[in-house]
């Protein structure tokens, strides 16, 4: 097949999660033997931009002349089948949905978090889960600066989204959706988009390492150290275990991490700071479990398909996607969200019942190998982009 993936890149050297399914993806199609062709675009050009360049580009988010421009004559080009568009925001645009319509070619989009309903992407606001956005309106969200926040920025942003929803981009030019679970399907519904045109399809993980069911006796926190990753609840925790516990990763609350650190003496706790991706998945092999305490709705952390894939249980928030693809009890354990005497309680379940975790374990792996493999992957996606081929042939 002949695919056009498109995508904004966050930054250079440092990849969000969407740029590496970006990738994974792109690679997995070609070596399946299709024509792929890309066009990308990264927010570095906006860090180094000058000032007014910035305010262009920012009023760009909402249309942009170079992007449909240049999407136009590409399609033209290498006459793609489909067109498959992964993130938009900021630089690219829904510009690029009219681009393809005019073109006349399907258009499937990814929704890997919640931006096309929440400017702050995930539904967070001080802390705690927040809805505002979508039960009562975006004006919530330029009220309290949710995006980056910037009164102006936030604006922009809410304006985006309301344009285009009235306009009805998002149901009319846009020809199929993917979800990353039931779970954020449901709330895109909820949104007005079309359910029959929303297909569920998890990240994978292209690699199938051998499962390691030992370990060297330390708890994982792999991730971004922010706010919506719960990590001050982490910590709380863990002034009641006595397990060794590693936090790779970095962020905005490095630096309060630390100082909370000391603050409750917990020389335990190590933190390591970024680490290359195959420096995490070596400690990831040698861990007793992986530890979500996220306390926003996640999309679908490349972490645990990571994890399971090297027999690794879960414990993780009960909420959001995070229940549906955690099985409790089953693949790992769930805790009441932002309660860190759960969370520890449930720790110290999982270090003194060694067996059943290695069990829970033993079915994280069965769970990769049925859902989260390169080859399910890709029966999945190229059984979309058929779908999305008859549905746009159907409604021409």
């Amino acid at each position: 097949m002949n695919i056009l993936l498109i995508h904004n890149k966050h930054r250079t050297g440092n990849p969000s999660g969407d740029d590496v399914v970006f990738a994974n993806e792109v690679m997995l199609l070609k070596s399946n033997g299709n024509q792929c062709t890309t066009y990308e675009r990264c927010n570095d050009e906006f860090l180094a931009a000058r000032t007014w360049e910035k305010l262009i580009m920012g009023i760009e988010s909402t249309w942009s002349l170079k992007t449909y421009r240049e999407t136009k004559k590409l399609i033209r080009k290498e006459k793609p089948e489909v067109v498959h568009i992964h993130n938009l925001f900021p630089l690219i645009s829904p510009s690029v949905y009219y681009a393809c319509a005019d073109e006349g070619v399907p258009v499937i989009q990814t929704l890997h978090d919640f931006r096309f309903l929440c400017p702050k992407a995930y539904f967070m606001l001080n802390g705690n889960i927040c809805e505002r956005c979508l039960e009562i309106g975006l004006w919530k969200a330029i009220k309290y600066k949710c995006f980056r926040d910037s009164l102006i920025q936030s604006a922009g942003a809410a304006f985006m989204i309301w344009l285009h929803r009235s306009l009805k981009t998002w149901s009319r030019k846009v020809t199929a959706y993917i979800t990353l679970t039931e779970f954020a399907k449901k709330k895109f519904v909820k949104a007005g988009f079309p359910s029959s045109r929303i297909f569920v399809k998890p990240n994978f993980f292209e690699c199938s390492p051998t499962p390691d069911f030992s370990h060297n006796g330390y708890v994982l926190f792999l991730g971004r150290l922010g706010e919506e990753k719960g990590i001050r609840i982490l910590l709380e925790a863990w002034k009641n275990i006595d397990v060794p516990l590693k936090i790779l990763g970095d962020g905005p609350l490095r630096n309060e991490i630390e100082e909370l650190c000391r603050k409750y003496n917990l020389k335990i706790v190590e933190i390591m700071g970024y680490k290359p991706p195959n420096t995490c998945l070596e400690y990831l092999a040698k861990a007793r479990f992986l530890i979500l305490p996220s306390v926003c709705y996640e999309g679908f952390p490349m972490v645990i398909r990571e994890a399971f894939a090297y027999g690794k249980p879960v414990l993780a928030s009960r909420l959001g996607a995070l229940e549906e693809i955690v099985d409790d009890c089953k693949t790992g354990l769930l805790f009441e969200p932002g309660n860190p005497e759960d969370l520890a309680q449930k720790v110290h379940w999982m270090v003194n019942n060694e067996n059943a975790v290695i069990e829970m374990g033993e079915n994280a792996r069965a769970e990769f190998e049925m859902k989260y493999t390169a080859e399910k992957n890709y029966e999945m996606l190229m059984d979309i982009y058929n779908r999305a081929i008859k549905i746009h042939s159907e409604n021409r």
